[in-house]
């Protein structure tokens, strides 16, 4: 399973930061019609139960395929046939050219019924939606054939407001999570090191992290005789910068929106300063790797597995420091600093873009019925694990406790599951809760679990949430953040290693002013208040 969650840990993280970025427009433009079926089709639906239809009916899909497994021959496919009587085609493509694929289909005008994985971006659901009238409005299907869709987005309306586009319409669904934790794998402290120097606590200010790192440096806590210990190691700062800006108030890598609903722009607060200045000082005093801007993360992992590093980011501490799972190694929580409590970035648990159907479906009652059963537990179960029987079985169905049965030929797990399910590599329309998951957990998962509810949740906020933003918005902001996130990440790095002095504070901020940072606050305020709208 860790090589999976690593896989959705960094999809999740992705996902995020595109959807922050992709381009929307508006359009005054009616709403698509045919979002309702012919009454041939809808006297052949079941409203409810299974099967969906009375006779047979055969649509199309497109998906991303990642090369493992025909979608024709996947088991739950295959069942998913039988239960409802809905038959596919698929008109997959590649992940890697997936993208392409889908642009060319929207640009021939022979599209599927169904958009299944593979995410629609947030100007694809404008412009093939409400625009074109491609992607129909999916919210009246929702309400009446979605019951388990429906009962989500009633009881998480931030999710509703954050899958319905400007013109008040939904043109695709998501994939939620609802026990989401991390924006991204955690900064974790070496177990070894802490026992060699004694510490039977981690620190919780900034001054008692820098000590840690201090006597790392000096104290030779791997115990070879050498001065080697690396106390933080980085990529370019870019798997630790998240979690090191909790310590000075900052929860977002570029923007984030405070309990006022106030937009920011990280890399000109002064938090920002107080960051920089920190790390300088690490840097300075060698505590923080001098190959940061340098190395890649195989090096550094390198490091990790020749035990010389103290404090370090990635999925799990094992990945960086090898060897099997720990209890021994724990998690990093945002140490506080001079300028008050720390906070930490949420995920939001939310994937959009991830299902929509088009007006060439005749079936869209049905359509959407067979979908809304993945976001049910039963139904988000078999497509996360694949049919019962094969990998896991139910423990106790009632409470849906599973546990997991031994891989067929003794074939790798994930391997196995990717020719059972979609569900591996890409994204799906389906809910992930704690029931679903339920049964799976082993004694490392439930202490992971508690380290995140102990020290990450209880100053967990998610940054920002994911809008549309108008065309010609989009357009401004792609073209102010071409430029800005390069001098941002350069002059990150003069401050860290000295190349550039703190005492330049001022003329960096008059800097990013000149080049439209104020604008960007000023565009995703108005497309955040719009948000918390609910308009």
């Amino acid at each position: 399973m860790q090589k999976w969650k690593k896989t959705w840990a960094l999809l999740m993280s992705m996902t995020l930061i595109f959807t922050m970025l992709a381009g929307c427009g508006s359009s005054d433009k009616p709403a698509a019609e045919g979002s309702k079926g012919s009454e041939e089709a809808l006297s052949n639906l079941n409203q409810e139960g299974f099967p969906i239809v009375k006779e047979p009916i055969t649509l199309t899909m497109m998906g991303q395929d990642v090369g493992i497994q025909n979608w024709k021959d996947m088991a739950l496919l295959k069942q998913m046939e039988e239960k409802t009587g809905i038959k596919f085609e698929y008109r997959n493509a590649p992940l890697d050219s997936f993208d392409t694929k889908r642009n060319l289909v929207f640009a021939s005008g022979d599209y599927p019924d169904v958009f299944f994985s593979g995410q629609l971006q947030s100007a694809d659901e404008i412009n093939y939606g409400s625009s074109q009238g491609v992607l129909i409005p999916l919210e009246g299907l929702i309400e009446k054939y979605a019951p388990n869709l429906n009962k989500i987005l009633n009881d998480n309306p931030d999710i509703r407001k954050s899958i319905t586009t400007p013109d008040g319409h939904i043109y695709s669904l998501p994939s939620i999570d609802l026990d989401a934790g991390w924006y991204r794998g955690p900064l974790w402290y070496n177990g070894k090191f802490l026992k060699k120097l004694g510490m039977d606590k981690v620190p919780s200010t900034t001054d008692e992290l820098y000590t840690y790192l201090k006597r790392v440096k000096e104290e030779d806590p791997n115990g070879n005789g050498k001065k080697d210990e690396i106390p933080l190691v980085s990529v370019k700062l870019d798997d630790i910068r998240m979690w090191l800006f909790g310590s000075w108030g900052m929860y977002g890598e570029f923007i984030y929106a405070d309990k006022a609903g106030k937009v920011h722009y990280s890399p000109m607060e002064e938090g920002y300063k107080g960051y920089l200045t920190f790390l300088n000082k690490l840097w300075n005093e060698e505590l923080l790797d001098h190959e940061t801007f340098s190395q890649t993360d195989e090096q550094k992992k390198a490091k990790g597995k020749n035990n010389q590093v103290a404090l370090f980011a990635d999925y799990h501490a094992y990945f960086t420091l090898g060897g099997e799972p720990s209890m021994t190694d724990p998690m990093y929580a945002p140490v506080k600093s001079e300028m008050g409590e720390p906070v930490a970035a949420k995920h939001p648990g939310l994937m959009k873009g991830v299902f929509a159907i088009t007006n060439k479906n005749k079936n869209p009652e049905a359509t959407m019925r067979w979908v809304d059963f993945f976001y049910s537990v039963e139904g988000s179960e078999l497509l996360s694990y694949g049919p019962e029987g094969t990998l896991w079985e139910y423990a106790n169905k009632e409470d849906h406790t599973k546990k997991q049965l031994p891989v067929p030929d003794g074939k790798d797990r994930e391997d196995y599951r990717a020719t059972l399910t979609p569900d591996y590599g890409t994204i799906v329309p389906k809910v992930m809760t704690e029931e679903v998951k339920r049964g799976f957990e082993g004694e490392f998962e439930k202490w992971l679990k508690k380290e995140t509810e102990e020290k990450i949740n209880p100053i967990a906020k998610v940054p920002f949430p994911s809008v549309y933003l108008s065309e010609a918005d989009q357009q401004q902001v792609s073209s102010l953040r071409s430029d800005l996130d390069t001098y941002v990440k350069q002059m990150e790095a003069k401050f860290v290693t000295g190349q550039e002095p703190l005492a330049n504070w001022d003329k960096y901020i008059g800097t990013l002013k000149k080049m439209g940072a104020e604008k960007i606050v000023e565009v995703y305020q108005k497309a955040y208040d719009q948000w918390n709208s609910g308009k």
